[in-house]
């Protein structure tokens, strides 16, 4: 499990087709503070560390991204120099400072538009029919990794929603998210209890 806090910016430095993908990130941490078998949230995607190296500061993990997970997540992710959102799995004790986040990617959306306003940037994001139910106004949801509140929503005459949220300056800075532009993909997860009361109302119905 995951807050949807990000606690650093990765970067991928290297690629390699083995059957599955793997993938080496560097990263701002000490590698004695990565443990072989963690999983880390990369943009959003639960992964689990294979591999590490480095030095205080300047560490990298690897990990292997199954063709299953590269065909649901956000186009383009898995290359070469792309910056990643990474938070480490939450452990008993640590504050919840976001919301519960599993880190399995429900949908891949679309920016639509990237507007400053007063020093913020709003964004809105064009998603799914299959995701639009679980999209509620200051409900949360996870893009890219980063949990965030739904300021408002508009739904689509062919079953897609588009929604709305506010980045803060200091959140553009220490996540991806200030790096976005309009037509980016982005991965996005709803919020594990709209999952289940979607379930509990599909069979009270």
């Amino acid at each position: 499990m995951f807050t949807g806090i990000v606690t650093a910016i990765g970067t991928i430095t290297n690629v390699e087709d083995r059957g599955d993908t793997r993938v080496v990130v560097a990263c701002p941490w000490d590698p004695a503070g990565i443990d072989i078998g963690a999983s880390i949230a990369c943009s959003g995607v639960c992964l689990t560390v294979v591999e590490k190296g480095g030095k205080q500061s300047d560490a990298w993990f690897a990990v292997d991204v199954s063709g299953e997970t590269v065909a649901r997540t956000a186009q383009d992710q898995w290359r070469a120099d792309r910056r990643l959102n990474l938070e480490p799995a939450l452990r008993l004790g640590d504050e919840l400072g976001g919301h519960l986040v599993t880190g399995h990617v429900d949908s891949v959306g679309r920016v639509a538009l990237v507007e400053d306003i007063g020093g913020s940037t709003r964004l809105e994001i064009l998603a799914g029919p299959d995701i639009a139910p679980f999209v509620a106004e200051k409900g949360s949801i996870t893009v890219d990794g980063v949990s965030l509140t739904v300021n408002d929503i508009e739904d689509e005459a062919n079953g897609d929603v588009r929604f709305a949220l506010n980045i803060i300056p200091h959140t553009g800075e220490v996540t991806t998210l200030g790096d976005l532009s309009e037509g980016d993909a982005v991965n996005l997860e709803i919020d594990v209890l709209a999952r289940y009361l979607k379930r509990m109302q599909s069979l009270a119905g």
